[in-house]
C-alpha cells in the first residue's frame, strides 16, 4: 500500500524524539479538523510531541486541510493513503511512520483540553502502565461519555465504566482516544486490520493484559468527543437522534465474537454461547420493533455467519497470541462484571428512540 508523506521543514538543531505521536485518524473531517488541530496547538507539551494526520482519501477535501495545517509547525506531518484503510489499516500506518516514546490514536471529532496529554504522559510514567485513556465527555458540554471499559460483561463484551475521580486500572482503553506505548503496540501486533472498524479497542487492550500490561483511567486528562459523525451526523455537535447502519452493525457484531474468539485461551471461550443467545435474541427484537428483514439479516445473521468463516484468521492470531502470552484466562476473571454492556445502548434507546437505519453510509 503505497502513502504520500506532506511535512514542514524540520530544525536541524531539534533531533530529541518526541514523547508522544499523536495519531489523527481522518475520513471526512472538514467540520471537525480545525477545532481537533488547535486543541492539539494548545498542548502544554506541544513542542514535545508529533502530530500525525492520516487521511483515508476522504471526498470531503478534508485531506488538502489537514496539509495546509501539516505546513504550520515542524512536528506535525500529513499521511495520505491511497484507499480508505478504515480505523484499524489507517491508524496501523500512523504508529509505522511514528517515532514517539507513547502513541496516542484520536479520532478527528475530538478536542483535547489543555493538560490532556500532559496529565496523561504523567500518570502512565508514575504508575508504570502500559497503556491508559483520559476522561472523555460529549463534545459540546461536559456531559459524561467514557472512562474505558470496567471489563467483560457475562456476554463477553465490554461496558463503559462508571465516571471515577482518581486514576485506576481498568479492562480497555476507549477507542477515540486509545494511549498506549509503541513498544507495546509493535510486540502485541497493533491493530487487527481484518476487523476494520469496531470493537478493536477491546481487541487491542485484551492484548495488552495478555502479554502483562497494564491499563489505567486518568480523570484528569480530560477531553471531548462527538462519536459517530459519519454514521449519525444528524445535530451537528450533538447527538439528537440514534442513527446506524447495515455496516456498522455487520462489523460490530462480527467483530465482537471475533475478538472473543482470538483472546480467550480456554475458560473465556464460554462466554461466546451467551454472547450469540443475545445476539439472536437481538435479530428477533428487531425484527420485531424495526420490521426490516435486511437489516436483521445483514447485521446480525449474515455477521454470525461471517465470524465462524474467519475461522483461518482466528487462528492465526491465537497463534500469535499465544507466542507474547503471560495471563492467562483465570488471571483476567478478575475482570468479569455484572455491568452489562448493552444497558448504554437501552438508555440511549430510552431517550432518543429507536435507532433509524441508513443503509448507505458507512
Amino acid at each position: 500500500m503505497f502513502v504520500k508523506f506532506y511535512m514542514s521543514q524540520p530544525n536541524a538543531n531539534d533531533v530529541k524524539p518526541p514523547l508522544i505521536s499523536v495519531v489523527v485518524l481522518n475520513y471526512n473531517g472538514q467540520v471537525w479538523l480545525p477545532r481537533c488541530f488547535e486543541s492539539l496547538k494548545t498542548q502544554t507539551i506541544f513542542n514535545e510531541i508529533e502530530v500525525l494526520v492520516v487521511d483515508n482519501q476522504s471526498p470531503d477535501g478534508s485531506g488538502r486541510l489537514a496539509a495546509e495545517w501539516s505546513q504550520r509547525a515542524q512536528n506535525v506531518r500529513l499521511i495520505e493513503n491511497e484507499a480508505n484503510l478504515y480505523f484499524c489499516g489507517g491508524n496501523n500506518r500512523g504508529a509505522a511512520a511514528a517515532t514517539g516514546k507513547y502513541l496516542f490514536f484520536l479520532n478527528n471529532d475530538t478536542w483535547l483540553e489543555q493538560d490532556c496529554l500532559a496529565t496523561l504522559f504523567r500518570e502512565v510514567e508514575a504508575v508504570g502502565a502500559e497503556a491508559a485513556t483520559p476522561l472523555v465527555f460529549n463534545y459540546s458540554d461536559d456531559t459524561y461519555q467514557s472512562l474505558g471499559g470496567d471489563g467483560l460483561d457475562i456476554f463477553g463484551m465490554v461496558p463503559t465504566t462508571r465516571r471515577f475521580d482518581q486514576t485506576r486500572e481498568i479492562f480497555a482503553a476507549y477507542g477515540a482516544a486509545f494511549f498506549i506505548r509503541a513498544d507495546i503496540f509493535q510486540k502485541i501486533g497493533g491493530f487487527d486490520e481484518k476487523l476494520l472498524m469496531y470493537v478493536d479497542e477491546a481487541d487491542l487492550s485484551w492484548k495488552v493484559w495478555i502479554v502483562g500490561g497494564k491499563i489505567i483511567g486518568v480523570p484528569a486528562a480530560r477531553m471531548h468527543h462527538r462519536g459517530a459523525p459519519t454514521a449519525n451526523p444528524a445535530g451537528g455537535a450533538k447527538l439528537v437522534e440514534l442513527r446506524t447502519t447495515e455496516m456498522k452493525r455487520f462489523l460490530s457484531n462480527r467483530n465482537g465474537i471475533l475478538v472473543l474468539m482470538k483472546n480467550s485461551q480456554n475458560i473465556l471461550l464460554l462466554l461466546l454461547i451467551p454472547h450469540l443467545a443475545l445476539l439472536l435474541v437481538e435479530a428477533l427484537a428487531s425484527l420485531l420493533l424495526l420490521r426490516n428483514w435486511r437489516y436483521v439479516r445483514k447485521a446480525y445473521l449474515e455477521a454470525i455467519a461471517e465470524a465462524f468463516r474467519m475461522h483461518g484468521h482466528v487462528w492465526a492470531w491465537r497463534r500469535r497470541i499465544h507466542s507474547f502470552r503471560q495471563h492467562g484466562d483465570f488471571a483476567l476473571l478478575r475482570f468479569l462484571t455484572w455491568r452489562l454492556n448493552r444497558w448504554g445502548e437501552l438508555l440511549q434507546i430510552l431517550k432518543l428512540g429507536l435507532p433509524k437505519i441508513d443503509p448507505q453510509r458507512g
